[in-house]
């Protein structure tokens, strides 16, 4: 195996590989961006008053949009505020998902890098030098996570910063036979707990027990699904049995610690007695 240097080819210079070109390689595989297995939601997505935001990306359980932003060369001023306006109108247009902004350039100086850190921790943030190299005739694309997203807290943790909602905001938005589901689920907690309510909020219907609001447990209900979150420690034994269910389950959320799955009509009734043991561990009974 022989070594091949390679040649650093600056994008914003370029006759060819312009901003249009390295859209098409993110939109084609957002994967070239390090941020796991996500999928393009829109590109060019118009914005009321404000432009168009590049790439808005989402996670494949849809709980998670990513709202990017590409720059050649070096970022600056016009750019951070761009990123950072669109991010706040997208979680502002769709409060159900968790948003992160995610700002991409050829050059990070160490003076914006400042900047940008001066929001990590209380904006959702991520920072992405990206650089074009050519080896041969071939070009590939070289990240750097320069600046990873840090969380002070869980939002859902802080009940009280969650947008009030009612049962009519929920049956207008993912409708009535779904929230029919979802008091089927609370009749199954009832049986593990005859105190626990519904807390309805604008991003999820999580559980209240005597007043007291918790996140154990959290319901998103869309027109067909529900996505389901639980909080539990990762274990050999919870892991097998939902993977093995038939259930439709996604990754492990390491950040919160849950386990996450999606029920469809008539999941519940297949999974009655998983659902309840699951429950019955988040709950501790």
């Amino acid at each position: 195996m022989t070594y091949v240097k390679p040649e650093r080819i600056r994008l914003k210079s370029h006759p060819e590989y312009d901003e249009r070109w390295l859209e098409d390689r993110i939109a084609d595989d957002p994967s070239i961006l390090e941020l796991g297995d996500l999928l393009l939601k829109d590109r060019q997505r118009n914005q009321p008053r404000a432009g168009r935001l590049d790439l808005l990306l989402q996670d494949p359980d849809a709980t998670r949009r990513y709202e990017v932003e590409v720059q050649l060369g070096a970022t600056d001023e016009a750019h951070i505020i761009r990123t950072l306006e669109y991010w706040d109108l997208e979680r502002k247009r769709y409060p159900q998902y968790e948003h992160t902004a995610v700002l991409v350039a050829e050059d990070i100086t160490s003076r914006f890098l400042n900047v940008i850190g001066l929001f990590n921790g209380f904006i959702p943030l991520i920072a992405i030098q990206l650089s074009a190299l050519r080896i041969g005739d071939s070009i590939t694309l070289s990240i750097a996570k320069v600046l990873d997203e840090t969380r002070l807290g869980l939002v859902e943790d802080d009940e009280e910063v969650q947008p009030v909602a009612d049962r009519a905001y929920w049956e207008e938005r993912a409708g009535k036979p779904m929230l029919a589901v979802i008091d089927e689920l609370f009749a199954l907690l009832r049986k593990l707990d005859s105190s626990l309510e519904p807390n309805y909020t604008k991003p999820y219907v999580g559980i209240a027990q005597d007043g007291r609001r918790s996140t154990d447990i959290i319901f998103r209900p869309h027109k067909s699904v529900i996505h389901v979150a639980v909080r539990l420690e990762k274990t050999e034994e919870t892991t097998a049995e939902l993977e093995t269910s038939g259930l439709d389950v996604g990754d492990y959320d390491l950040k919160p610690g849950r386990y996450r799955f999606r029920l469809a009509k008539g999941d519940l009734e297949k999974h009655r007695e998983l659902l309840s043991r699951t429950f019955r561990k988040a709950l501790e009974i």
